[in-house]
């Protein structure tokens, strides 16, 4: 809530400094480099994923990185002094090494209170999985020629029928191939 206030100040301040037409210029050219921004800066941020990837480091960093740096942009997209402020500062890499420092140690801090058990339930626990059989199975067929047909009717007139669950005598179910 304070944000739109803070930046309605700054238009009322600085235009009547500036005036009014180079306010505007100033609201577009600020949008305009901050999509130059975030285009220069996506760009040099993969760059430095797949090196960390080819290089098997972490590459948490280089995304850390950024994403503050496309934060940086957006905000000059934002129309405002204060948004485009914040989006400069973001824009400096070592103003964003120093914030993900600071983050970092937050998040350290956070997940050793965690590890310490301050909330319950964490991590959650997982639902009970059967275990995996992994085998292997040879479908066999069998001609006509080979078994006679078997007679349903008269049980002991040929071979027995295939039994189902249970015991059950008689045809095939349709759920297996025979």
């Amino acid at each position: 809530m304070l944000w739109p206030i803070v930046e309605i100040a700054l238009f009322i301040e600085i235009g009547s400094e500036i005036g009014v037409a180079a306010t505007i210029l100033w609201v577009v050219l600020s949008a305009m480099i901050g999509i130059w921004a975030m285009r220069l800066q996506g760009m040099a941020a993969m760059v430095d994923l797949q090196r960390a990837v080819e290089d098997f480091r972490d590459p948490g960093r280089p995304l850390a990185h950024g994403a503050l740096a496309m934060i940086g942009g957006g905000l000059l997209v934002l129309p405002g002094f204060f948004t485009d402020a914040l989006g400069i500062v973001l824009l400096i890499p070592p103003v964003r090494s120093a914030l993900l420092g600071l983050l970092g140690r937050r998040v350290r801090a956070s997940a050793a209170a965690s590890a310490r058990g301050s909330r319950p339930g964490w991590p959650p626990e997982q639902p009970h999985r059967p275990p995996v059989i992994d085998a292997e199975y040879v479908v066999v067929e069998e001609t006509d020629e080979d078994v006679p047909p078997p007679d349903y009717d008269h049980p002991d007139a040929g071979p027995t029928p295939p039994q189902g669950p249970g015991g059950r005598r008689g045809p095939p179910s349709g759920w297996t191939r025979h």
